[in-house]
């Protein structure tokens, strides 16, 4: 076997979901988008924007990071 720095990529095979919200939140997503275009040059709809928003949410919630690494026994 080869002895790469890169290990073997992960899963990216993506996973649809369907989701409701309510008005206020669809119009705040919307909102966002547009503050989006305006920062970086560039329309991105909010189906594309939603899983990196929520990729950063979990990424900077310390306490559900620390339970999950717990949960999975992988300890601190």
């Amino acid at each position: 076997m080869a002895d790469l720095k890169l290990p073997k990529l992960p899963d990216r095979a993506p996973t649809k979901l369907t989701i409701s919200v309510m008005p206020d939140l669809h119009c705040a997503l919307l909102d966002y988008a547009a503050v989006y275009a305006d920062a970086y040059g560039e329309q991105a709809h909010v189906s594309d924007l939603i899983p990196y928003m929520l990729s950063a949410f979990l990424d900077n919630d310390r306490s559900f990071q620390r339970l999950r690494r717990e949960r999975s026994g992988k300890g601190g």
